[in-house]
C-alpha cells in the first residue's frame, strides 16, 4: 500500500525528521470517504466536498447599514441642509417608490435604497423639525451596502476541502444555500495494546495501570468531527490482535492504536500488523513521542503512537492530525504557528525537535510571552492540562528569554 519511509531506520539509529514523516504520512493518504448531500444543521465540522456557487447577489439589493435617513448625495448642501421627509422604510419592506430630488426617506438598518437614493445618513448625526429633516455634510455612497459588494452571482463562495464553521455556515445560510456536499466522517477505529490496562473504576491489581490513552484520543477524534469505533485493549496474545485488527480493518477507514510499537518491544501488535498487512517502524526526531508506527491492515491505513500519555497526546496532534484530515478531505492540514516572545531560557540541547507544554502569559511590563511547565515528562498529562499550547523548540537549539519561540495553541490543533 505504501513505500518505506526511509529503509531500515529503525535499525539504523537514524531519527526521521518530524516534517518528514508528515511528508510522507500525506503522500499516503487515502482518497475521501464517499461524498453525502446533507442540511446545513447537519453540517458542523464537516469537510465540503465541492466548491459552492454563490446563488444570488450578496447583498441582493442595495440597503441601508444605519438606522437613518436615505437621500441622494448632490441634494445636500456642502455645509449640510434641511431635506423634505418623505415616507418610511423598514426592514423587509420593499424600496418604495423613487426618491424625489430635495426629499429624504427615514430608513433602517437592512432596508433596501429607494430607487435614486444613493447615501445613508445616520439618525444620531440628524435633527428633525416639523416635515423636515436636517443633514449634515456627506459623501455619496456612505453607509451604503452596495448590491453584490460581499459576492455576485456565480462566484465561488466556498471551496471544496474547508472545514465548515459556524461563520461559513452563516454565510451559506445568507446566500440561500440548503444543503450541501460534504464528505462522510472518517471512520476511525481506536485500539489499545497493553495487558497492564485497565478501565476507570476497574481495581487496579500490581503492575497495572488505567488506560488514559484509550479517553485522550477518543476526546480528540471526536473533537475532529471523526466517528470513532474503540475496540478496546487488544490482549498480548497473537491470535487475538490479529482478530481485533481484522475487525477494525473492515469496519473503519483508518486504524489507530496506541502502545506497542517501541523499537524491539516484546508484544504481538507488530506481528500481528505485519502478518495482516505491512508496518514500517520509525525513530522520529520528535520529544516526547520518539517510536511511531505507519502501515496498513488489509489495505486500511494503520498509526501507532507511543504508549506514553504525553508522547500520544503530542504524536497524534502534530503527526496524526494533519493525516486524518488530508484522508478526510481538508485541503489545508498544517497548523500556522505564533511567534511569541519565551518568557523562559531553555539550554539543553537536543537532537529531537521538542514540544513543550506552555501557556501564553504577560510579563511583569504587560507584554505576552510563553511561559513553559516546570514537568515535561513524556509520562504525565498534568502540565498539558495547565497548557494552552505548545512551544516548539528546534533540534540543536537553545532558546533564551525574550527570543522568539513559535507556538501552536491547543485552540487550533484540537479542532
Amino acid at each position: 500500500m505504501h513505500a518505506p519511509l526511509c529503509g531500515s531506520v529503525c535499525d539504523s539509529g537514524a531519527l526521521v525528521p518530524v516534517d518528514e514523516a508528515i511528508r510522507h504520512l500525506l503522500d499516503q493518504a487515502p482518497p475521501p470517504p464517499p461524498v453525502q448531500r446533507i442540511a446545513l444543521d447537519l453540517a458542523l465540522a464537516r469537510v465540503l466536498a465541492s466548491d459552492v456557487l454563490c446563488p444570488m447577489n450578496l447583498p441582493a439589493w442595495d440597503n441601508s447599514a444605519m438606522d437613518g435617513y436615505a437621500v441622494r448625495a448632490a441634494d445636500v448642501p456642502a455645509a449640510g441642509g434641511a431635506l423634505a421627509l418623505s415616507g418610511r422604510i423598514a426592514a423587509g419592506d420593499g424600496p418604495g417608490e423613487p426618491l424625489q430630488t430635495g426629499q429624504a426617506v427615514r430608513i433602517f438598518t437592512g432596508a433596501p435604497l429607494p430607487p435614486g437614493a444613493d447615501t445613508v445618513v445616520p439618525q444620531e448625526s440628524c435633527r428633525v423639525e416639523g416635515g423636515r429633516v436636517w443633514l449634515p455634510a456627506v459623501n455619496r455612497g456612505d453607509h451604503v451596502r452596495k448590491e453584490g459588494e460581499e459576492r455576485r452571482q456565480g462566484d465561488c463562495l466556498l471551496k471544496a476541502g474547508m472545514r465548515l464553521r459556524a461563520q461559513e455556515l452563516g454565510l451559506l445560510a445568507g446566500a440561500g444555500v440548503a444543503k450541501v456536499e460534504v464528505f462522510r466522517p472518517l471512520q476511525v477505529g481506536l485500539l489499545s495494546s497493553g495487558d497492564e490496562l485497565r478501565e476507570p473504576g476497574e481495581t487496579l491489581a500490581p503492575g497495572q495501570i488505567y488506560n488514559s490513552n484509550r479517553h485522550t484520543l477518543a476526546a480528540l477524534l471526536r473533537g475532529w468531527g471523526f466517528e470513532v469505533h474503540d475496540f478496546g485493549v487488544m490482549p498480548d496474545q497473537l491470535q487475538a490482535s490479529r482478530q481485533a485488527l481484522r475487525l477494525a480493518a473492515a469496519e473503519c477507514d483508518v486504524l489507530l492504536t496506541s502502545g506497542g510499537v517501541s523499537v524491539g518491544e516484546e508484544d504481538h501488535l507488530k506481528q500481528a500488523i505485519a502478518a495482516l498487512g505491512n508496518i514500517d517502524l520509525w525513530r522520529l526526531a520528535i520529544q516526547p513521542g520518539k517510536p511511531l508506527a505507519f502501515g496498513d491492515v488489509e489495505g486500511k491505513p494503520w498509526i501507532g503512537l507511543p504508549g506514553n500519555p504525553s508522547a500520544a497526546l503530542i504524536t497524534a496532534l502534530i503527526v496524526v492530525r494533519p493525516f486524518l484530515f488530508r484522508a478526510q478531505g481538508v485541503g489545508d492540514v498544517q497548523p500556522v504557528p505564533l511567534r511569541v516572545p519565551a518568557g523562559f531560557d531553555w539550554l539543553k540541547r537536543n537532537r529531537r525537535r521538542q514540544y513543550l507544554r506552555a501557556r501564553l502569559m504577560t510579563d511583569v511590563t504587560g507584554h505576552l510571552c510563553v511561559e513553559l511547565h516546570p514537568q515535561q515528562s513524556s509520562a504525565m498529562l498534568t502540565a498539558a492540562c495547565w497548557a494552552d499550547g505548545l512551544a516548539v523548540v528546534e533540534c540543536e537549539a537553545q532558546v533564551h528569554k525574550h527570543e522568539p519561540v513559535m507556538y501552536l495553541p491547543f485552540a487550533g490543533l484540537m479542532h
